[in-house]
């Protein structure tokens, strides 16, 4: 797997994403709300930036073995 362009953690389960960091805001994507699950991470569907929760079992896994999961997608 390819690793994703970036990594935010967070101790919120229910973060957002608009794109935004190293550039302006409006040159992002659309602001986007994900959920992370029990998996503990989810990435952004726009821009692929993978939100980790905090002490949750994604946290300190190797990130290039975990599959891509949008939020709202389910992985089997």
């Amino acid at each position: 797997m390819i690793q994703p362009p970036e990594i935010l953690r967070t101790a919120k389960t229910r973060v957002s994403c608009d794109g935004s960091g190293d550039i302006p805001a409006a040159l992002g994507h659309p602001r986007v709300y994900l959920e992370i699950d029990e998996k503990g991470y989810v990435d952004c569907g726009y821009c692929d930036r993978r939100f980790i929760l905090v002490g949750g079992p994604a946290d300190g896994a190797d990130q290039s073995t975990l599959p891509d999961i949008a939020s709202g997608a389910s992985v089997q």
